[in-house]
């Protein structure tokens, strides 16, 4: 259940086994930056903003009823305007120049994953690939600091009188802050990459999956809307009915199992460690297979493969016996997604207000097989 492979001339442990999952590390700084940003009163806070989101969407929709709709693309946009609206009081275009980006820079890394490298000849010869690479990444940096520039400006020109609340403003606030808590720009920028790029794609990944695997299970469907008709009427979502949304839960947390947006979780070994029965030298590389544990039938049983949102009936810690290292589709520990609760809730008002006005079904023109 755990195997190395070699990416490069670095040995990467690829772990699948639920004892050794549970071992965190401590990321405070950032980690007290994001929880501000992501939780509570400020979750709250973006909820307009998420539900005006929808509600442009929705309102383009209309010209298309009984014709088909490319979802992925109808949820990568409305995911990039969310996030650029509520982490970052940015706009749309910001947003998605950056997301572009990032897809691009993802797209070659993994191209690259497993490439043979020869040490140091990339000091005298670049492939184009990195070439690419590295004027990407000055794009993001770019875009990013123009972002950031553009906030300290409207407080230092007195048109705010601080940073700001949300992520972005919780940044900049702790860049200029004077103690040891402050953050580099260099942290500043990668942060912001990680959150445009994972509370984008995310999402994107898990409404486009629900909505495939609703359209193909009528059933469940149709459990769903009853429930947010039960519950919110004709009106948009609020922070109490979201709360209350135990269907629309269950159908979030089987997709999740199936279809995470993550494959694996990449973590790197700082000093010599032992792992249960594994002892880790350091400098190696961690890949913690959620795909693995989601996907084991000693864990889930025979019907592992099959869509069957009961099995969140009664939460997460009975679905698993327990085990809390058998389903983490967010990661787990200190490190797990920071995100995870304002993805959860913007797919649950998305789901919402889609369920209160459109019945859906699968396209006969649609082909389930990987993207090429």
């Amino acid at each position: 259940r755990n195997y190395i492979y070699w990416n490069g001339t670095r040995a990467v442990l690829v772990i699948s086994e639920p004892e050794l999952v549970k071992e965190g590390e401590k990321w405070l700084k950032r980690r007290k930056l994001a929880n501000h940003a992501f939780h509570g009163e400020s979750l709250k806070n973006m909820t307009p903003a998420v539900i005006a989101s929808v509600e442009t969407m929705l309102e383009k929709w209309k010209g298309q009823e009984g014709k088909e709709i490319e979802v992925f693309q109808e949820f990568r946009l409305l995911t990039s305007e969310v996030i650029s609206r509520t982490a970052f009081g940015s706009n749309y275009l910001e947003g998605e120049k950056i997301l572009s980006m990032l897809k691009e820079l993802s797209v070659i890394m993994s191209r690259n994953n497993f490439k043979t490298r020869i040490p140091l000849i990339n000091k005298l010869w670049k492939p184009a690939d990195m070439l690419r690479s590295e004027e990407l990444a000055k794009g993001i940096q770019d875009c990013v600091m123009k972002i950031v520039k553009k906030r300290e400006d409207k407080f230092k020109k007195g048109e705010a009188d601080s940073f700001g609340n949300d992520f972005l403003g919780l940044l900049v606030n702790s860049y200029h802050s004077k103690d040891n808590n402050s953050l580099s720009m260099e942290d500043l920028v990668d942060e912001c990459k990680t959150f445009y790029f994972a509370g984008q794609g995310t999402i994107n990944s898990l409404l486009a999956w629900i909505v495939l695997l609703l359209a193909t299970h009528g059933d469940w469907q149709e459990k769903a809307r009853r429930e947010v008709i039960d519950i919110f009427g004709n009106q948009n979502p609020d922070s109490e009915g979201i709360s209350k949304l135990k269907i629309i839960t269950m159908i979030i947390y089987e997709t999740l199992r199936l279809y995470g947006p993550s494959n694996g979780l990449p973590r790197g070994v700082a000093r010599d460690v032992q792992l249960g029965k594994l002892v880790l030298p350091s400098n190696i590389d961690l890949l913690v297979q959620n795909i693995a544990l989601h996907h084991d039938p000693y864990l889930w049983g025979d019907d592992v493969h099959l869509f069957k949102p009961e099995r969140f009936a009664k939460g997460i810690a009975k679905s698993t016996n327990y085990n809390a290292a058998a389903f983490f589709p967010f990661g787990l520990g200190p490190r797990s997604c920071v995100g995870m609760s304002f993805a959860t809730t913007e797919t649950k008002i998305v789901l919402s207000m889609i369920l209160q006005r459109y019945t859906f079904t699968l396209s006969p023109a649609y082909v389930h097989s990987p993207m090429p």
